[in-house]
C-alpha cells in the first residue's frame, strides 16, 4: 500500500528536512508514501553538482541537497512527487525504480496523446528531445526519498539560467506548451500523475 499526501505549495528546505526525518524515523511497518506538491521558485544542486552549470541564478535561491545529479529548477506550475519507498521491502533496485517512475510519466503523457520517451543515458522523460520531467533520488537505509518533477503549466524561463541537469543547451518542455494552457487542469494533472506513478510502481 502507498499513501498519498497532497501538500499544496510548500517551502523547499522545509520539505527536504521532512523527507529526511521521515526516512530516518521509518521502520519495517511504516507505509510507503508519495507526496504531491509544488515549490516556490528554487534551484537545487545535487551532490555531484558543479558550479559551472549555474549560469545566472539571479534572484532565485540555490539550495545544496543530497540527491544524485546536477542542478534543476522547481517552481509554480510544476508538479513534484517525492517517492518515499522501502526499496528493500519491495525488492526493488534504484535502476528499476527510475524506470518505473519514467514509465509512470510516459503513461500520463499518453493520456494527453503526447508521445514521450526515456533516455537510458540521461534519466528523465523527453518529448522530441526536450525534457519534460526530471528525476533525482537518494537512498538511505534501503529507502528512497526525493523523486520526480513534471513540468505541467509553468514559466520555463528559469531553466535558461542553468544547464538543466548538467547538460549544456538542453531544452525543456511543458505539457501546457504542447497542448495549450486551457487544456491543463493542474489539480487533475496532479492526481493523474500520482495514479500513473503508483500504477507503475505496483507492476
Amino acid at each position: 500500500m502507498i499513501e498519498h499526501r497532497y501538500l499544496g505549495t510548500v517551502d523547499y528546505a522545509t520539505t527536504f528536512d521532512a523527507m529526511k526525518q521521515f526516512t530516518q524515523a521509518r521502520d519495517q511497518a511504516t507505509c510507503d508514501e508519495l507526496w504531491l506538491l509544488q515549490h516556490p521558485p528554487v534551484f537545487t544542486q545535487g551532490v555531484s553538482g558543479k558550479a559551472e552549470h549555474l549560469l545566472a541564478p539571479g534572484d532565485i535561491p540555490v539550495i545544496q541537497i543530497d540527491r544524485g545529479g546536477q542542478v534543476t529548477y522547481h517552481g509554480p506550475g510544476q508538479w513534484v512527487v517525492y517517492v518515499l519507498l522501502d526499496l528493500k521491502r519491495r525488492s526493488m533496485g534504484v535502476r528499476d525504480l527510475v524506470s518505473r517512475l519514467e514509465r509512470g510519466i510516459i503513461d500520463l503523457l499518453a493520456e494527453y496523446a503526447v508521445p514521450a520517451a526515456a533516455d537510458p543515458k540521461a534519466p528523465g522523460v523527453y518529448v522530441e528531445g526536450k525534457k519534460i520531467a526530471s528525476l533525482g533520488l537518494k537512498v538511505s537505509r534501503g529507502c528512497s526519498y526525493h523523486g520526480l518533477a513534471f513540468n505541467a503549466d509553468m514559466n520555463l524561463e528559469p531553466f535558461q539560467r542553468i544547464n538543466p541537469c548538467g547538460h549544456k543547451g538542453l531544452e525543456v518542455q511543458s505539457l501546457a506548451a504542447l497542448i495549450g494552457s486551457d487544456q491543463v487542469d493542474m489539480a487533475a494533472v496532479g492526481k493523474q500523475l500520482l495514479t500513473s506513478v503508483e500504477r507503475a510502481l505496483q507492476r
